[in-house]
């Protein structure tokens, strides 16, 4: 859609307040339009993985500094992810055999690290993989893994949040910073509080996670229950952590079920 008018010598024609507003970034990118902005966020993603028949995901998560040939436990990290990703694409449902429905897509923020090791693995296996990439001040680029009709940029984190959340099937956290920990957090509330189903959530190394977070000291002082606790269950390499997403069921994968995300509450719109 273009506006013939913008340009036009009549002082009326080429007024901003004139501009259709579709077409008036001034305007779409003032306060007043957060909302709509919120909602284009929301919409297009949604639209798209609808129409690419994408059911359920399994979401991964890790810190974007890791390397392949990195120091200390990076190049394990990034295998274990690689090899994560491959196996859940080859045995979680994403690819098509005819059927059209994939479930339990990888997922990740898009960007380098461990986040392009479980896309990557999804890639060698021959599946699609999702990214969410974020706007940020310094730019992150999409890694080359991610499948480009389901590589997407987002502004607000918010919403990227919620769109890893609604069709999750199970969080696989892989060692992370800032990003990672939030990401995680996050999803252990809606956990917690009941906004979200009973998805399995796995952390891979768990000398690592112990060490970073003392979970006991949170129930020795009352502040979460052993009931909390129990919702992270925990892997040291790809095999184990499939094992513990296939207990849960995510190995069963059945196009012909109108079945909703484990991520999402029953009846939740």
């Amino acid at each position: 859609m273009t506006d013939p008018v913008s340009d036009s010598p009549d002082p009326a024609l080429s007024s901003p307040s004139y501009r259709l507003a579709a077409l008036d970034r001034e305007f779409l990118l003032g306060d007043s339009m957060r909302g709509a902005r919120f909602l284009l966020e929301y919409s297009k993603v949604e639209e798209t993985l609808r129409r690419e028949n994408i059911r359920s995901t399994i979401v991964a998560f890790g810190s974007a500094r890791v390397r392949q040939d990195g120091p200390g436990r990076h190049a394990a990290w990034y295998a274990t992810a690689r090899a994560f990703g491959r196996i859940v694409s080859e045995r979680g449902g994403a690819l098509d055999h005819g059927h059209g429905v994939r479930d339990n897509v990888i997922t990740t923020g898009g960007g380098p690290g461990l986040m392009e090791a479980a896309n990557r693995g999804a890639f060698e296996a021959g599946a699609p993989s999702i990214g969410f990439n974020i706007l940020l001040p310094h730019e992150q680029r999409p890694n080359p893994y991610t499948t480009p009709a389901l590589t997407f940029r987002f502004h607000y984190f918010a919403m990227r949040k919620m769109h890893f959340a609604m069709r999750a099937n199970a969080l696989v956290a892989f060692p992370g910073g800032f990003g990672t920990l939030d990401e995680l957090f996050e999803i252990l509330t809606l956990r917690q509080t009941g906004k979200m189903g009973a998805a399995p959530i796995v952390l891979i190394d768990r000398a690592f996670w112990t060490r970073l977070i003392e979970l006991p000291v949170l129930v020795e002082n009352g502040l979460i229950g052993e009931d909390d606790v129990a919702l992270i269950e925990w892997a040291d390499d790809a095999e184990e952590a499939w094992a513990v997403l296939a207990r849960h069921g995510l190995g069963k994968h059945d196009p012909n079920l109108p079945a909703q995300p484990l991520g999402a509450p029953a009846g939740q719109p």
